[in-house]
């Protein structure tokens, strides 16, 4: 049986007199757009994620630096999610994409995938940066955490503050209807700007429905020119990437939203919602590179992270909760 391809099928009406016009598909813009059920189901799988990743942080911490390779780590991490999810009574169906689980300078790679040839130890002294994600029936997942492995240099904190700022610049943001991606991207950057500082990579993307981790057409790059919708879920995860010595990123999900009116205020915005609750590492952080609004917001977060995942941990983990979000 012949297989009408899609050049087939533009060269058959043209040859036929026809004109082929290409338009966009007209599903892709209201399934970025998700429903009151599938928000609430993505709430749902990220409080489930948030607890998985909780426990995994707190397990690696008490791990001694140069016993776990990038291997064994994200392993490890999926056995949480399966755990975590059976608890729920939910079901981690899948991996949203493959773990990139990177320690020291192969955290430099933005899409670094481990190898049996290139699987790293963790070893002190250095960074190490997991971006996961889980698919459940009630939604997608993608989270980014960069942590320490023992004592880590001035540089590195001073990189990774300068990352924070622009993920909180971009968390806290408000702005008008009609508003692109690429109308905010540079609020992700401009921390990183002022020091000589970017990225190589787009700042957020639109994540599916229990479908595609990388949906459209939303996305935050200077390449975005959607416009921001309530309902969409869009990531936020700026980085930084030395070549050959460590990289960086911080990654949460977050809903567009319509925001809280301004008394006296003329035009109706929108915010941001953040999906993603696990904590940031403290010992990455130079709290005097930091605002005092940078750092309310932080702290605000880190109760809340405390608030939606302490109720599921065990003693031993909800001990090193309390340490890792302790206000700064």
């Amino acid at each position: 049986m012949a297989t009408l391809t899609y050049e087939k099928l533009r060269t058959v009406i043209e040859d036929t007199g026809g004109s082929f016009v290409r338009l966009r598909d007209p599903v892709i813009l209201p399934r970025a757009i998700k429903n009151t059920t599938e928000l609430n189901g993505s709430r749902r799988a990220h409080l489930c994620d948030g607890i998985a990743l909780t426990r995994f942080l707190s397990w690696l911490d008490r791990q001694i630096p140069g016993t776990i390779d990038e291997i064994s780590a994200a392993k490890k991490l999926e056995k949480f999610r399966i755990i975590t999810t059976q608890e729920m009574g939910m079901k981690l169906e899948d991996l949203s994409f493959d773990t990139i689980s990177a320690a020291g300078k192969n955290g430099a790679i933005i899409h670094y995938r481990v190898t049996t040839q290139t699987n790293k130890r963790l070893n002190a002294g250095e960074l190490y940066l997991v971006d996961s994600g889980g698919q459940y029936r009630e939604g997608t997942t993608d989270v980014t955490r960069t942590v320490a492995i023992g004592n880590i240099g001035e540089e590195e904190k001073r990189c990774f503050t300068l990352v924070l700022k622009g993920m909180i610049a971009l968390s806290s943001a408000r702005f008008p209807k009609g508003t692109r991606g690429q109308d905010i991207d540079v609020l992700a950057r401009n921390a990183l700007w002022k020091a000589g500082f970017d990225y190589a990579h787009g700042t957020g993307h639109g994540v599916g429905s229990y479908l595609s981790v990388h949906e459209g057409p939303q996305n935050l790059s200077r390449y975005g020119s959607q416009e921001l919708i309530p309902g969409m879920i869009i990531s936020n995860e700026p980085g930084y990437y030395r070549e050959k010595a460590f990289g960086i990123r911080i990654e949460n999900l977050m809903i567009v939203k319509p925001a809280q009116k301004i008394t006296n205020g003329d035009i109706d915005m929108l915010s941001f919602e953040t999906l993603t609750y696990c904590p940031i590492d403290r010992q990455l952080i130079l709290i005097e590179l930091l605002t005092t609004q940078e750092k309310q917001w932080l702290n605000d977060y880190h109760a809340r992270v405390y608030q939606v995942n302490a109720p599921y941990l065990d003693k031993e983990d909800k001990k090193w909760l309390k340490k890792a979000t302790m206000p700064l």
